[in-house]
């Protein structure tokens, strides 16, 4: 582990795009907020239903929101709400109900490009104390199409087989958005709206279940942060609103924080890694981390969130996108880049070169 006053730029020589800002890895009493900024919130349905005219508005939109700060919450967008709580409650179900002993059977494992499993508090990278635990599954760990070596079996990878089938839901919802949000951001950066459908279909994703328990006293005062500042490596994440505050999201343009508060039901979307390399640094992979509300309640309730991550399959090559100018980047099998930036959190033999 660093210490609590580590900076990201200790740590640049593992970023595969082009990351200029310094910032504290947990918060810290100097941070400047921007309590004026807003995050665009934006209705996806005219995209999903709408007619050509409709589908440029909303992505001409999304695109100005990401580029801007590569956040945008959207409204509209299809999911059920009610999956959303029933998944909140499992997850809190999980983490309480399953035993040490239990979770410690299933301590992540690297699969592929993607560390797999539990993660235990304070260890969900090797750089910093997080108080938070995790767990992530990629696609091999649902009953979904896919191209597998033996018969699925769910007690390989979940507690509670019976888990499986519940989360499965909430990852078939996400998928059937997974083209229409790339869809709409590369309408908005000027490209030919469906130039990674392929590379979509059936892509490899990690659904992260994350149980933030109450910060003791000793927690709070020690200035260990909920989870610390970092960005997706990814194209997308899609994050269902949390209940709780603390998500805070770096503004590149005024070097401020901002707090993000999504209304109920909605889902937050933010640009990755694999996005700013493709886009040729058009939309930023934007620093965020969870912090400590204001109003004191993570001293004595839990938080919940589960956002999906959004990869493309290990052999697919990242290439700027066709439009976007002279590149700012070679390309790069999508393991190599992926493994090389998260040897930041795993070490540095956790990266795979390109063959």
């Amino acid at each position: 582990m660093t210490d609590l006053d580590a900076l990201n730029q200790d740590f640049h020589h593992y970023d595969q795009v082009r990351k200029t800002h310094t910032y504290r890895l947990s918060e810290h009493d100097s941070d400047q907020f921007d309590d004026d900024y807003r995050i665009a919130t934006l209705d996806l349905q005219p995209f999903l239903l709408g007619n050509a005219r409709d589908k440029a508005r909303f992505a001409e939109s999304f695109g100005s929101a990401l580029q801007e700060i590569g956040f945008a919450v959207l409204v509209g967008h299809g999911v059920d709400p009610v999956i959303y709580d029933d998944i909140h409650d499992r997850v809190v179900e999980l983490f309480t109900s399953t035993s040490l002993a239990d979770k410690m059977r299933f301590r992540a494992q690297r699969h592929g490009s993607v560390n797999q499993g539990y993660f235990p508090i304070e260890q969900t990278s090797d750089i910093h104390p997080d108080l938070v635990e995790g767990w992530v599954w990629c696609r091999r760990a649902f009953d979904v199409a896919q191209q597998r070596d033996a018969p699925f079996r769910a007690e390989d990878y979940w507690p509670r087989v019976d888990d499986e089938r519940h989360f499965r839901r909430l990852v078939l919802n996400h998928e059937a958005l997974f083209k229409p949000i790339a869809q709409a951001m590369l309408q908005g950066l000027g490209c030919e709206p469906h130039l990674l459908d392929r590379a979509l279909d059936g892509t490899n994703f990690g659904l992260r279940l994350n149980y933030y328990p109450p910060v003791t006293e000793d927690q709070d005062r020690s200035g260990a942060g909920r989870l610390l500042g970092h960005e997706d490596v990814d194209l997308f994440t899609i994050l269902p609103a949390p209940r709780t505050d603390g998500l805070q999201v770096w503004n590149h343009r005024s070097g401020k924080w901002v707090r993000l508060e999504a209304p109920p039901g909605s889902i937050i979307i933010n640009t990755g890694d694999y996005m700013q390399r493709i886009s040729n640094d058009r939309l930023p992979s934007t620093t965020h981390r969870v912090g400590k509300p204001r109003d004191g309640s993570h001293r004595a309730s839990a938080r919940v969130s589960f956002p999906t991550n959004v990869y493309l399959r290990e052999d697919e090559i990242l290439d700027v996108l066709p439009g976007l100018g002279p590149p700012h980047y070679e390309p790069i099998k999508a393991i190599a880049f992926h493994t090389r930036s998260t040897s930041k959190f795993y070490g540095d033999g956790y990266a795979v070169e390109s063959t």
